[in-house]
């Protein structure tokens, strides 16, 4: 595990006071790079203050790489340029698209898992990677539909992406109960074969029933606190693996910076506690 980091929170601007003035020991928090790179400003003030006191990430999602087209250069040069500014601990991105035609989607899109995506994918990773110089670790997707023309399993095709390119993964624990919920299959199962040596951070997120459907379709929804399944995936995966910097993930009704991190805390005990037991 990174020295400096144990379990961070996603950074709110509703938290930024908080957020500056709490105290634990390997707290970092995480940012979405594109509500940041401008040449200055308040917002860019306040990043700068709390990365003088704390790590921060920054965890993109609008590269679009699994896009038709290679990440937008003009984009890759200003989000080289925040992170030349902060020097992130980490620099993550989605296996997904979200751009076509020069147009922006609010979303993160699937894609079908073949061999010529893999080969574009690969590419446009190792374009991000050029422009930033360093490694960058790739998000597992929430998925919502069963596609049928996928002929790579997606285990085996982020661990050739890995293997292509040299980047890292990021594995998102909710995402992994969500799809399969969504899909019929064992989370249990697909966090058995994940890489473990290949994670370089986890993230952890409450999810939402779809309004039409219920419990037939979950949402990662980031909207809500984490499920005691999710925590249970949580506690096995860090069992196995060990400890790894693991980020609380909130985006909608935003409670109490206090309790989100007791949700932190809560991680960060989940990962002592695994340290403790690779020592034993």
């Amino acid at each position: 595990m990174h020295a400096m980091l144990t379990a961070g929170l996603s950074l709110k601007p509703e938290h930024y006071d908080d957020a500056l003035s709490a105290r634990a020991e390997g707290l970092w928090f995480e940012v979405h790079p594109e509500n940041y790179m401008v040449a200055g400003g308040p917002r860019l003030g306040w990043l700068e203050a709390i990365r003088a006191r704390h790590p921060v990430s920054l965890h993109g999602v609008s590269l679009s790489l699994a896009g038709d087209a290679p990440p937008d250069p003009a984009h890759l040069q200003r989000l080289a340029a925040l992170a030349q500014c902060i020097q992130p601990a980490l620099i993550s991105e989605h296996l997904a698209w979200s751009m076509c035609n020069g147009r922006y989607f609010p979303d993160l899109l699937p894609f079908v898992r073949n061999t010529e995506a893999l080969h574009r994918i690969a590419g446009h990773i190792a374009r991000a990677q050029d422009a930033l110089r360093t490694t960058i670790a790739i998000e597992n997707p929430s998925h919502y539909l069963r596609i049928e023309d996928h002929t790579w399993d997606e285990v085996d095709f982020l661990l050739e992406l890995a293997r292509r390119t040299g980047c890292t993964l990021l594995l998102d624990i909710n995402n992994v109960h969500v799809s399969a919920c969504n899909l019929g299959h064992s989370a249990q199962d697909w966090l058995d074969r994940f890489p473990v040596a290949l994670v370089s951070e986890i993230h952890l997120a409450g999810h939402s029933s779809d309004p039409a459907t219920g419990e037939a379709l979950l949402i990662d929804s980031h909207d809500a606190s984490i499920a005691p399944v999710v925590w249970q995936l949580y506690r096995r995966f860090v069992e196995r693996a060990g400890p790894r910097p693991t980020l609380v993930e909130r985006d909608g009704n935003l409670p109490a910076f206090g309790e989100l991190m007791d949700e932190r805390n809560r991680a960060a005990a989940e990962l002592q506690r695994a340290a403790v037991r690779a020592l034993a």
